[in-house]
């Protein structure tokens, strides 16, 4: 299978912003996902509202919010979207331990949601360090992904 050329290269090779003008707008959905591993103890103390800080999940939701609105300012290439909605949900799980965060993000447009759900995951990810990092600097950030995306020219996506 031909592997396609890459859509943000022009001919010389020189990053370019992807020309959408033509495309119709159509809903868009784009769910990521990410981890932050860290010592039970550290997780105890999140779940317990113990942090100096104050409410690492509630704080760390509204951070993935706000950054997938704002994307096209920190990924140099992408499009700023009309999000219709965003929403981040971290989890505590014993079972890593850690918190689990999904972040799902929708538009109606010419081009996908994907970054902006990825963003948000990891910013929420990076606000939980932040705000627990007096408790533990040795969390770690991992397995951040597209789980799915729907809508677009290439059809849906199924990661897991």
């Amino acid at each position: 299978m031909a592997i396609p050329p890459l859509s943000h290269l022009d001919a010389e090779g020189r990053a370019r912003m992807v020309d959408v003008g033509a495309k119709p707008d159509t809903e868009r959905v784009a769910v990521a996902k990410g981890e932050v591993h860290m010592r039970p103890e550290t997780l105890a103390l999140i779940r317990e509202g113990a942090l100096k800080k104050g409410d690492v999940l509630t704080v760390a939701e509204v951070a993935g919010v706000m950054a997938a609105k704002r994307t096209s300012d920190l990924i140099p290439l992408c499009h700023p979207l009309p999000l219709t909605q965003v929403t981040v949900e971290l989890t505590l799980r014993d079972d890593l331990p850690g918190v689990e965060i999904t972040a799902t993000a929708r538009t109606v447009a010419k081009t996908g949601v994907e970054m902006e759900a990825l963003t948000a995951v990891s910013v929420a990810a990076l606000t939980v360090y932040d705000m627990a990092k007096a408790a533990e600097k040795t969390m770690r950030l991992t397995n951040i992904r597209l789980v799915r995306k729907h809508g677009g020219q290439s059809g849906d996506v199924i990661n897991e």
